[in-house]
């Protein structure tokens, strides 16, 4: 049973003590044990643990941003920033800290991990610190804050997020004569022949087999990934996208575009289709925004790269992108003085200097408004026109859009991402492959909320 090791995790108790400062509320298995967060003058000395995933240039952007807290901050506080591997990797690392209550003071989890923070028990909802600090959420971009917002509730705060663009070649569509960027996948089918013998294009589409990918076309249509509301209304209990034809809407979309020759298997991954576009291979592919600067220097000057909205399956199509990255989790170590010291860190981050640094350094998002508002996001706006298109999209997106919740959703985006390989490589058609993927993700959900009951 996958996830029953779960159960194990959280029967590990906290114990929470009646301490000064003010009261904020622990996400703790719907219990109503209390954590105190001491006043901002009484942390001098204090040192957090922060775990992060940020490797190779992000990593040395989040290094110089706890330099500068170290160095500047008021309080004496310093954050001790510990790379701790892929996603996963500092996710089960986490888990086995916890069973010592042992660990980070603030943790950075990638998004589909938003459902398990929020079940573990392990949390302090940054909602309670933004209340007792009377911090003002209006500065927070709306649809970031909307995937990590329940009931409400402001669980994590969103960092490094960002959304899925289409990359295309500029010159193999001026070449074909397309003057209109398609907007879908259907879109893609009617210029395709012509990208081919006109554009000079190998490929018409180098479309990596990548579970992400899959959900935001499920949101593009407007429909749900899971029951009871996407999981957000209360825990799903099972999958929506076989019973209201998103996932076969997608993967008969997919398979036309495969079988007219237009986008061959290129593997699976979120960049498994970069190398062939960034090559001139490709007239179009699919990444996240983050790969913007990335793909602009793999190019290096060969052809102009166009960016343009994550595509729907049909141009009738209404709905919105959700973001994908990693948020930032306070975890409940029943020290105020430490809860204090991560909120002070945690508001640091997504001050606006910060985040447009953040920004020009790495490509993500800057979490706050008033950050479009620095001249150092200007200045990256103005050399790197095509990231303009990630922002209007954000925008665009309602928030009604936001995407699932869901336990299992590392699970199920391997079960996705296999059950679309094997289709396009002819071993099962579509329709099995959406009962084979539904099957298969109850199942986990099934198993995991017997065990979190």
């Amino acid at each position: 049973m996958k996830k029953k090791i779960i159960a194990a995790f959280l029967t590990t108790a906290m114990t929470i003590g009646s301490l000064s400062g003010v009261t904020v509320f622990a996400a703790d298995a719907g219990t109503d044990e209390k954590v105190e967060m001491a006043d901002a003058s009484d942390v001098d000395g204090t040192t957090i643990t922060f775990w992060h995933s940020m490797g190779g240039v992000n990593g040395e952007a989040i290094d110089t941003l706890v330099k500068k807290f170290n160095d500047e901050n008021e309080y004496g506080i310093t954050v001790d920033a510990q790379y701790q591997g892929e996603y996963d990797d500092s996710l089960n690392k986490l888990k086995s800290a916890q069973i010592g209550n042992m660990g980070a003071d603030l943790v950075q989890v990638y998004e589909i991990g938003t459902r398990f923070m929020i079940d573990s028990g392990w949390i302090v909802p940054m909602q309670q610190m933004i209340d007792a600090d009377s911090y003002d959420v209006s500065e927070i971009e709306p649809n970031l804050a909307a995937y990590y917002t329940i009931d409400n509730e402001l669980y994590s705060m969103p960092f490094n997020s960002s959304t899925p663009i289409m990359y295309y070649n500029k010159d193999m569509f001026d070449k074909a004569g397309i003057t209109e960027i398609p907007d879908s996948l259907e879109g893609i089918g009617e210029i395709g022949q012509h990208l081919l013998d006109r554009g000079g294009a190998g490929e018409v589409m180098s479309l990596g087999i990548y579970g992400w990918f899959f959900e935001q076309f499920i949101g593009k249509q407007g429909l749900e990934y899971a029951n009871n509301g996407n999981g957000r209304k209360e825990a799903a209990t099972a999958v929506a996208f076989d019973e209201n034809s998103a996932a076969k809407n997608i993967l008969t979309a997919w398979k036309d575009l495969n079988d007219k020759g237009f986008a061959p298997v290129v593997g699976k991954g979120g960049d498994a289709g970069l190398a062939d576009f960034s090559a001139g291979k490709s007239a179009i592919t699919l990444g996240s925004t983050a790969s913007l600067k990335q793909i602009l220097q793999d190019v290096n000057g060969k052809f102009e790269v166009g960016t343009a909205y994550f595509p729907k399956i049909k141009s009738s199509d209404e709905g919105g992108v959700s973001i994908g990255g990693a948020s930032l989790w306070a975890l409940n170590n029943n020290d105020p003085k430490k809860l204090r010291a991560t909120w002070e860190f945690v508001k640091f981050l997504i001050s606006s200097e910060s985040q447009a640094y953040w920004n020009a350094q790495t490509g993500y998002f800057p979490v706050t408004v008033k950050s479009q508002e620095e001249q150092v996001f200007k200045d990256n706006v103005a050399k790197y026109p095509q990231f303009q298109t990630a922002i209007d999209q954000l925008h665009d997106s309602s928030a009604d859009y936001v995407g699932a919740l869901l336990s299992v959703f590392p699970e199920a985006r391997a079960t996705v991402e296999s059950e679309i390989e094997s289709m396009l490589n002819g071993k099962e058609d579509v329709d099995t492959a959406v009962k084979n993927m539904a099957d298969s993700i109850n199942k986990s959900i099934e198993e995991y909320n017997l065990v979190n009951e």
